[in-house]
């Protein structure tokens, strides 16, 4: 299994897609499925070009879908930190749909930690944009071996 956050689209109408993410840091896999604007998928494309010139400590917070209980389906925040000139450092926080567990509405909930490089964004960044303009059924950021 190879360290990566990968997006593929499950369903899409004029206003929304609904996208399965798998992310895996090598070791451990979380899976959920998350509802994305269009709008909101291009203006994270926007955002992620702005951010791939900030390689001197630029954040960008990545976030689709709302956590907790009273939300629909699942969500996602990823937080990019360019730390060291040429590493990506990412914090994934993901949260699964809530369902009945016993008497209580329960999710899965997961953070795992990656790490990328500019040239592996730039693809995820292409890979996104179009996954947004209905080009490609999947986009995939990979990430590398930091242990």
């Amino acid at each position: 299994m190879k360290p990566s956050i990968r997006f593929t689209k499950i369903w899409n109408d004029e206003d929304m897609l609904e996208l399965r993410v798998e992310i895996s840091d090598g070791c451990s896999l979380f899976v959920n499925q998350i509802y994305v604007g269009h709008h909101l998928l291009s203006d994270t494309v926007s955002g992620l070009n702005r951010f791939k010139e900030q390689i001197y400590g630029g954040l960008f917070n990545l976030r689709f879908g709302e956590f907790g209980s009273e939300y629909a389906s699942g969500a996602l925040d990823i937080r990019m930190h360019f730390r060291n000139r040429g590493k990506l450092y990412l914090r994934i926080r993901a949260q699964s749909e809530f369902s009945r567990f016993e008497d209580q509405q329960l999710s899965s909930d997961a953070t795992l930690h990656l790490m990328s490089e500019p040239a592996l964004l730039d693809n995820f960044i292409l890979g996104l944009h179009a996954l947004s303009e209905g080009g490609i059924e999947q986009a995939e950021l990979e990430a590398i071996d930091w242990n």
